[in-house]
């Protein structure tokens, strides 16, 4: 890319968490151990009131690939309200108040959607990527003809530590980039046929999902299936980030963003194939970590409030009618969900299970995918 206005521009809008990242702190000089910075708030059994699960299961056999997920009654949402839960205070409000949800039962993908599935799709209906697609001057008024190329954000590890209240320091805008060529055109998804497909925006996921006779989930959805039935818990598997010794999903350990800053401790630096760890309660594989999921929902600020405030059971909801962030007012977004290999305790916990994540709907990164639901 010539354009450094453009290269700016594109990253800006990219498929990231958006989170309040001037409220990061700058994560090397903590000096609390990630034990200490995963403790479970104290009051958290307070405000969770117990899962009632339907009882209604299906004769027939599940699709494949997809398990059974009763639905019934939780509550949603979470209690931490700061980001590394040793952190600033306020960061995750948007995940907050806690509220009582009810969804009906359906059927989950047991893994994000793969490379493999991905391609039988494209292969099928010829259908192209918007990261395949060249840029627009409509979308990018500004931007000089030759700079209007194909590409997605890629992160991409810094030399050395840096303050981490400016995520472009480790995002690039790499041409050539996209779901067959993942850190650009040089690389590859031969021999990763299982790992999640990434470089997918909204509208990519939307198509896949319509083609396969599927949906994606609302917010509330992906969460009950994500709690597994259970009620409270910090993460998908419980309250102890690593149970008996061992992490329960792919995330970020070690300095982040340095280059060969994550220790792989996990088992992995950087993505995983999926069915990597156990699976939840409900035979989910990597509802945490490993990579971002879309979700049906618009992404609003405030949307948890405004149910709360209504004091009643609200019955499979969809979303709000209209996005509203007013960090970036600007950026149409919906709802991400689950976190991805670059979360770590340093910057970003979004693998808790009631937190929330946003992106805008035509950005696409090497760290989203999703995957899908179907109705009984």
């Amino acid at each position: 890319m010539k354009n450094k206005t453009f290269w700016i521009f594109a990253l800006l809008t990219l498929s990231i968490i958006s989170i309040a990242y001037s409220y990061t702190r700058f994560a090397f000089k903590e000096e609390k151990t990630v034990a200490e910075c995963h403790e479970v708030p104290s009051n958290i059994e307070s405000e969770f009131k117990p899962t009632i699960e339907n009882k209604f299961k299906p004769t027939a056999k599940a699709p494949k690939g997809m398990v059974w997920i009763p639905g019934g009654e939780f509550s949603m949402g979470s209690n931490v309200e700061d980001e590394s839960l040793c952190s600033i205070k306020g960061v995750t409000k948007d995940a907050a108040p806690i509220h009582r949800v009810y969804v009906d039962g359906y059927y989950m993908d047991e893994t994000e959607v793969t490379n493999e599935e991905f391609e039988k799709f494209v292969k099928a209906t010829g259908y192209v990527t918007v990261a395949e697609q060249k840029p627009t001057k409509e979308e990018f008024p500004t931007a000089n003809e030759e700079d209007l190329i194909t590409g997605s954000v890629v992160f991409t590890p810094t030399p050395s530590a840096v303050n981490l209240n400016n995520f472009l320091q480790w995002w690039r805008y790499e041409p050539g980039a996209d779901w067959r060529h993942p850190e650009g055109p040089q690389s590859t998804i031969i021999g990763k046929e299982k790992y999640p497909v990434v470089h997918v925006v909204y509208e990519d996921a939307e198509a896949y999902a319509k083609w396969a006779g599927k949906r994606l989930p609302t917010e509330a959805e992906w969460e009950f299936a994500a709690r597994g039935g259970k009620t409270g818990n910090l993460y998908a598997w419980g309250n102890d980030l690593k149970p008996k010794g061992k992490f329960q999903a792919n995330i970020y350990q070690g300095h982040f963003p340095i280059k060969d800053g994550d220790t792989g401790e996990d088992g992995f630096k950087g993505i995983a194939p999926t069915k990597q760890y156990a699976p939840n309660a409900y035979g989910l594989y990597d509802i945490a970590g490993n990579v971002w999921e879309w979700v049906h929902d618009w992404y609003s600020v405030d949307y948890y409030k405004s149910l709360a405030e209504s004091g009643k059971v609200t019955k499979n909801p969809q979303g709000p009618d209209a996005y509203y962030d007013p960090n970036d007012p600007s950026e149409v977004k919906r709802v991400h969900r689950g976190g991805s290999f670059l979360c770590t305790d340093q910057y970003c916990t979004r693998y808790m299970v009631g937190t929330r994540g946003k992106g805008e709907i035509r950005s696409a990164a090497n760290h989203v995918g999703f995957r899908c639901v179907k109705s009984k």
